[in-house]
């Protein structure tokens, strides 16, 4: 039997809480001789999100940093559960894992590097990535490697592990054009992202400026879904001060989110920073034809042009021509959602991101690191 611990820091439900998710599920089903177990936060949304689903989890408060109650609940749940190997998910709750080892001993550690931000350059942070209990660091793409080799004593910590979606034809919420009132001579661009600094919803709203105020095209309407954070207020202000209110559709947070995929005619992000978002996946699958900017590993995974659109990150100008480009031209969509569909189905699976995962923790619980 392999038990496996899996510490997350993250409150809101992101790419990487479904990611976290997706992969307990695969592995609860590939190997019936591994058992996995999270550990969230308590009160958090993660937490309520995982109450309605099928996975052993547990809580603590995290009101702070570095708060005990959580660094207990992490060592008693090794010691119950009989935990062979943690995984850690979020830069917090490695510090967390790194710190609950001064107090007892735990098993050794995997973390998943999700981001393309580089390791901040402080003795500290450069302590807990390179401590001796983190055996692996699996990193999201190839470019998430290569920066974070920068930072890591032991590169054969390093190890290139593209996430996955686990994805099943589930009925949508609900219609969104019936919704919305949105009229079917409409093209839905649609955008799933939290409100959060590495999304840039900035120039999300500044492409819809340039489509709509600029360029005079009508026949657009954007649809955005995720959490509203305390960036959101300024984001309603700037659609407001430039009159956008009609074109665009801010609906928070919503269940089953990615089900509403396939009735966007676009799937639109404009983020500054990523490491692999879902929400490229889950187009993938859905084939609903992508535009994004080239940052962190998507242009690991879209080939402008060929299976979708790349922009440089921060030009409006260019993401509305894309945009265009493609309500021009529906069959170039099509062209790109069939060889993006193909794709994921090839390489980016949760049950293929499980098996490498897991042949990861057999090295690392066998001493083959």
């Amino acid at each position: 039997m392999m038990n496996i611990l899996q510490v997350s820091s993250g409150k809101k439900v992101g790419g990487g809480q479904k990611q976290l998710e997706n992969l307990c599920l695969e592995l609860n089903e590939l190997d019936k001789e591994v058992k996995t177990f999270i550990l969230c936060i308590k009160n958090s949304d993660f937490e309520k999100y995982l109450s309605k689903k099928d996975l052993e989890f547990d809580s603590a408060p995290l009101s702070f940093n570095l708060d005990p109650r959580f660094l207990r609940k992490i060592i008693s749940i090794v010691k119950e559960k009989k935990i062979d190997l943690i995984h850690i998910h979020g830069s917090a709750a490695l510090t967390l894992c790194i710190i609950a080892t001064k107090l007892a001993k735990l098993p050794p550690f995997v973390f998943s590097k999700k981001t393309s931000f580089p390791i901040k350059n402080r003795k500290q942070t450069l302590y807990k990535y390179n401590h001796p209990n983190l055996k692996k660091i699996l990193c999201v793409s190839e470019t998430t490697r290569k920066i974070a080799s920068e930072s890591i004593k032991d590169h054969s910590k390093l190890v290139r592990v593209y996430h996955g979606s686990r994805i099943k034809n589930t009925d949508p919420p609900f219609d969104l054009r019936k919704k919305l009132n949105i009229s079917e001579d409409k093209i839905i661009v649609g955008t799933i992202a939290n409100h959060i600094r590495a999304k840039n919803l900035e120039t999300w709203v500044a492409t819809i400026a340039e489509i709509i105020n600029i360029r005079k095209y009508e026949n657009f309407h954007f649809v955005q879904i995720g959490s509203f954070t305390s960036r959101t207020e300024n984001l309603q202000e700037e659609i407001k001060s430039k009159g956008l209110e009609a074109s665009i559709s801010m609906l928070g947070f919503v269940e089953e989110a990615s089900a509403l995929i396939p009735q966007f005619d676009i799937s639109l992000l404009t983020s500054q920073s990523e490491g692999l978002p879902q929400f490229i996946f889950e187009s993938f699958f859905y084939k609903t034809p992508v535009v994004s900017t080239a940052v962190g590993g998507i242009p690991e995974i879209i080939k402008d042009g060929e299976n979708g659109f790349l922009t440089e990150p921060f030009n409006s100008e260019q993401l509305a021509d894309k945009l265009i480009a493609l309500q021009e031209n529906p069959e170039l969509g099509k062209k790109f959602s069939e060889r993006s569909h193909k794709i994921f189905l090839n390489n980016f699976t949760s049950r293929k991101m499980a098996e490498n995962t897991l042949a990861e923790y057999k090295k690392v619980i066998n001493g083959k690191v």
